[in-house]
């Protein structure tokens, strides 16, 4: 049975990549956490799916001191606003809710968490049966070195709280999987794809070109001999453009799969059907029901009390069901 896998957090339950997310994942129960992470001005390490500050995701409240040329902070790439600055936003919404009206709940004044804090949340729980998917967010024109630095800090503070154990890390960016190779050789690699980057020419992986795999005859199954090539453990398709064969051309080359972002039970227990070994979702409870009807065994719950965390909201992170 796959591996459940929730994708930033819930992000049809709570803000995406927050802390609150995370821990409504963990009070769930889900296999793994999935989670986006990104250099700040001042080498922070912050929890962000976009490189620019999204206003989908993220409010201004104030600047960081009187005057500060660079408020509003929204709009701006994280990369050039430190620590301080990025503190001030308020990360517990989303705009529009679509199409997540049914689920969602908002966590008001819910900070950008840093990589450090989501390490203290995972220890504090003693949630060390669940896997930290690290999704290092890069962008082909970053220079090798910003790759290289922001890699082996997300390792260091892994590493700082005895969590490279349950740790994999993901990346589009391929780079983000070499640099890991050599950081921490242990710790399992993930390769994602998507249609937008398995393309000839593409400047997301790492040198490799899939016109060398066969794309113009075989389309998408050759980026399982490309991962396999570029040292990943694991192969990550979009769901758009995954298949009974491209599940099983990972598998032959040893690789495991998982496929993102499914919220459909129809689709999810397709997927089950095909033998995937990880399903990202912005629904783990949904994904928790179609197992159980297929028998599978669910993971144990993490539930999170309220006063563990000065920053986890009051209530609400026991899902009802």
């Amino acid at each position: 049975m796959p591996e459940i896998q929730g994708h930033r957090g819930a992000c049809a339950h709570r803000p995406e990549n927050t802390l609150a997310g995370l821990a409504y994942a963990l009070a769930i129960g889900v296999d793994a956490i999935e989670f986006d992470v990104t250099l700040t001005a001042d080498g922070g390490l912050i929890l962000a799916h976009d490189l620019v500050v999204s206003a989908q995701t993220t409010l201004d409240t104030a600047p960081v001191t009187e005057g500060d040329p660079d408020f509003p902070y929204v709009g701006k790439r994280w990369s050039a606003l430190s620590r301080a600055q990025i503190a001030t936003l308020d990360a517990g919404d989303r705009r529009p809710v679509a199409p997540f009206e049914a689920t969602f709940r908002a966590v008001p004044a819910a900070g950008v968490p840093t990589l450090d804090e989501v390490g203290r949340l995972v220890t504090g729980l003693d949630a060390h049966s669940v896997t930290l998917a690290t999704e290092l967010k890069t962008d082909p024109r970053w220079p090798d070195a910003d790759v290289r630095r922001l890699t082996e800090a997300a390792l260091e503070t892994l590493a700082a709280h005895h969590l490279t154990s349950q740790a994999r890390i993901l990346g589009f960016d391929w780079r983000v999987l070499r640099a890991a190779e050599a950081a921490d050789p242990a710790v399992p690699r993930v390769a994602l794809v998507d249609r937008a980057t398995w393309v000839p020419g593409s400047a997301w992986l790492a040198g490799l070109d899939p016109a060398g795999y066969g794309w113009q005859a075989r389309g998408a199954i050759g980026c399982a001999a490309a991962a396999r090539d570029v040292g990943a453990a694991w192969l990550s398709p979009a769901d758009a453009m995954t298949s009974a064969d491209l599940v099983a051309a990972a598998h032959r080359q040893g690789l495991r799969t998982a496929v993102w972002t499914v919220n459909d039970p129809v689709r999810m227990a397709d997927l089950i059907e095909l033998d995937v070994d990880g399903i990202v979702t912005d629904r783990p409870d949904l994904l928790r029901q179609v197992l159980a009807s297929h028998g599978g065994q669910l993971p144990r719950s993490h539930p999170v009390p309220a006063s563990r965390h000065p920053r986890l909201p009051d209530g609400g992170l026991i899902p009802t069901w």
